[in-house]
């Protein structure tokens, strides 16, 4: 079974050591214009594989992704017509 997941994001000086990032987790994407990569590992194990990846000569920056602690279930601003009025007519 999986545990949480939490993505990494790399930006790197040159493409050429994207392969190398196989090791410590998933790459999901690479960009090649902006020269970033998109890397899944487990939620317990970010913080060591950030500090890792910083120390390579390769690697420009590293930035964890936030999606797991947003709240990404919705509400909507507009009020249902229905639930405004009250529809019963006395007859």
């Amino acid at each position: 079974m999986i545990g949480q997941r939490q993505g990494i994001i790399v930006w790197l000086y040159s493409l050429k050591a994207a392969k190398n990032l196989k090791k410590y987790g998933n790459v999901h994407y690479i960009s090649k214009r902006l020269k970033y990569v998109v890397l899944y590992c487990d939620m317990d194990e970010c913080e060591s594989i950030m500090e890792k990846l910083s120390s390579f000569s390769y690697v420009k920056r590293v930035e964890p992704s936030y999606r797991p602690f947003l709240k990404t279930e919705f509400e909507s601003k507009k009020t249902d017509k229905t639930e405004e009025y009250d529809y019963k007519l006395g007859f």
